[in-house]
Parts: C-alpha cells; sequence; structure tokens
C-alpha cells in the first residue's frame, strides 16, 4: 500500500474558498478529502468536479439516515456524481436500501459503526444493552452482508472488525475497507475523540484508509505535519506486508 493515496483530510471548514485553500495547500501530499455536514451545506455536489479535475479523490461523509425508500433515492443522486466513498449510518434496513440505490456504480458505501465520540457509558444512554464494540461488531456485520464496501470504525475495534471481514470475505477477491477517524499522533491532543489511536497503531490493527485533520489543520506546518504523518504510516503498511495477521 501507498501511504499517500491512504491518506484523507477532511475539509471541515465552512466555505468552499477555504476548502479550496486547504486543497491547494496540501497538494501533491494529500490527494483524498472528505466533504463533511458543513461544508456539504455550503456547496452541495459542486466541490465534486472541481476536486476531480485536480486528480483528487472526494469522500462524501454524510451518514444517511433517513426511511429506506429516501436512502435509497438519496444515494442514487450520489452515484451519479464522481464521489469514491459515501457514508451511511449502520442500520441493516438502511444498508441495504443504500446498496440498491448504488446499483452498478462504482461509488463505495461505507458503513458507520459507532462515532469515534462516543463511549460504553453514551452508548448505554442511548438505550443499547452492550458495550461500544460489541455494537460496532454487529453493524459491520449488518454490512458485510448488505454488500457493504467497509465500515468506519474507530482504531479500538479495527483489529476485531478486521478479523471478521477477513473470516467474511475468504475467497471473495475483494478486501472489506476499514477507514479510521480519530488518529492523533503522540504529539496531538485527543480532543473529542474517546477512541482514538496513532497512526501506526490504527494500520497495525488492520485499518486501511486513515483520516487526520486537525493534527495537519492546526500544525504549525500543515505540509511538514502531514509529510510525518505518512512516512508513519509507510513504516506501517510496509511492516504489515512483511507480517500479515
Amino acid at each position: 500500500m501507498v501511504a499517500g493515496d491512504r491518506l484523507i483530510f477532511p475539509l471541515d471548514v465552512p466555505t468552499v474558498e477555504a476548502a479550496k485553500a486547504w486543497v491547494e495547500k496540501l497538494d501533491g501530499i494529500v490527494s483524498f478529502f472528505k466533504i463533511g455536514l458543513e461544508l456539504y451545506v455550503r456547496s452541495g455536489l459542486s466541490l465534486l468536479p472541481w476536486l476531480v479535475q485536480r486528480g483528487k479523490r472526494a469522500f462524501l461523509d454524510l451518514k444517511y439516515y433517513d426511511i429506506p425508500e429516501t436512502v435509497k433515492a438519496a444515494v442514487r443522486c450520489v452515484a451519479d456524481q464522481e464521489a469514491t466513498f459515501l457514508t451511511v449510518h449502520g442500520d441493516r434496513k438502511i444498508l441495504h436500501a443504500a446498496v440498491e440505490g448504488r446499483g452498478a456504480s462504482p461509488l463505495k458505501l461505507l458503513a458507520v459503526t459507532v462515532l469515534t465520540s462516543l463511549s460504553d457509558e453514551d452508548i448505554k444512554d442511548l438505550g443499547y444493552n452492550c458495550s461500544v464494540q460489541e455494537l460496532a461488531l454487529l453493524r459491520a456485520r449488518h454490512a458485510l452482508e448488505a454488500g457493504c464496501d467497509g465500515v468506519i470504525t474507530s482504531p479500538q475495534e479495527v483489529q476485531s472488525i478486521r478479523n471478521l471481514a477477513g473470516a467474511r470475505k475468504a475467497g471473495s477477491g475483494e478486501k472489506f475497507l476499514l477507514v479510521t477517524p480519530g488518529i492523533r499522533p503522540q504529539s496531538s491532543a485527543v480532543q473529542d475523540h474517546q477512541r482514538s489511536s496513532a497512526p501506526a497503531e490504527a494500520i497495525r490493527a488492520g485499518a486501511d484508509f486513515l483520516i487526520v485533520g486537525r493534527p495537519i489543520r492546526e500544525a504549525r506546518e500543515p505540509r511538514h505535519a502531514a509529510e510525518e504523518i505518512l512516512r508513519e504510516m509507510q513504516v506501517a503498511f510496509d511492516g504489515a506486508r512483511a507480517h500479515p495477521m
């Protein structure tokens, strides 16, 4: 794996102009960018062709959650665009609707397991009688059964889900993708992520893509910070290839 293809930078900024400025600032280092709700409300899908024209990939992190027919229709609209990834919530019916809406498009669907801001206590407050890891594994299993391409999961659940996905996808020829937020280098504050990890730890556990925002965005020299993270990622990817689990 080439680390430069596996680092996703979230464009968590309020305007299209600010988003474009970050893409240009990280040009030649980062090629995969995530569009979240705030920027999507500002730009809709208008930023997608701009990114694609510049040879970048786009990840729409919209976490669709509605009645199945609405989700199916919304995914069908995105499938006509040029996004690489799209997130939907990990409810079983929503996952099946999203896969149906995607059709034969190359768009990859990622199921959200449990938000990295949530702890076991938060999960219990929401009415679930299980741990974060148990809920994440359940939703990952649902995503596999529905035909999704992968999940969004915290570093703490990566290894368990990789073990599950490895058993389910054996012989299929397609890898179940684990996309991991909550990545914080050792020098960075955890902030609002309850379940975070350093880049190398997440990769060694089985992560395929890492989402890293504030450690780059808030660094004194963002390009240098991104390069340092990529170096750590590449060493971990090379080590995982040399010693597969």
